[in-house]
């Protein structure tokens, strides 16, 4: 079993299937990682801490609840959609990218460790149709234009405790990025205040609301 006890430390309620899931994804990457570079190749060994952990903080800031649908959008190799389709097994994940062998990699590891809740499409973020209850994101592209892209594929129909929206993953300074959303609501959450590893200091859960 490869080592995943850097998830247990932060999420000890796993169930023995998401165990599993979650400790066939080290050799899964690593395999596919050379045929397609999805992970750069001196993260491979960090997989854990630097992706799935990383995608999981969206986790640690919401509980989505069951049935409801989400888009990740530029999910690239799988993150954060994998790793949260496996922590919410009841919930819908739509994954897209615009690279068709990146999607292929997503639908065979999703396959692998049995994922009946994803759908991965190679497609642009602006041509998906459907709505969502929350577009998720790692690093994909700025936030306003993340949000231009994404705004009319939010439900106004509300079954969280949050609005629906945006959640995506960011780094570093983000006062002038997110100054470009025009006064929009936002919430910035530090994921140095959920995890304790220094790969987290200046990494961030970033929460934008789309108001209907």
């Amino acid at each position: 079993m490869a080592n995943i006890d850097i998830l247990l430390k932060y999420f000890p309620d796993l169930t023995d299937v998401q165990k599993h899931q979650f400790s066939q994804l080290q050799d899964l990457y690593a395999e596919w990682n050379e045929k397609v570079n999805v992970i750069s190749r001196k993260d491979i060994e960090n997989l854990y801490e630097r992706h799935i952990l990383h995608s999981l903080s969206i986790a640690n800031v919401i509980q989505f609840k069951p049935g409801s649908e989400i888009l990740d959008v530029g999910t690239g190799g799988g993150f954060p959609g994998i790793p949260l389709a496996i922590m919410f097994p009841k919930v819908k994940f739509h994954l897209v990218d615009s690279i068709g062998k990146k999607i292929n990699v997503v639908n065979e590891i999703a396959k692998a460790v049995g994922l009946t809740n994803v759908v991965a499409e190679q497609v642009r973020a602006e041509k998906v149709d459907g709505e969502y209850d929350f577009v998720v994101s790692r690093a994909v592209t700025r936030i306003d234009v993340l949000y231009r892209w994404v705004r009319t594929k939010v439900s106004h129909q509300q079954g969280h405790e949050w609005n629906n929206g945006i959640i995506c993953l960011k780094g570093g300074d983000l006062t002038e990025e997110f100054s470009k959303l025009n006064k929009k609501k936002y919430k910035l959450m530090d994921m140095s205040d959920m995890f304790e590893e220094d790969f987290f200091e200046t990494k961030k859960v970033a929460y934008v609301p789309i108001a209907r």
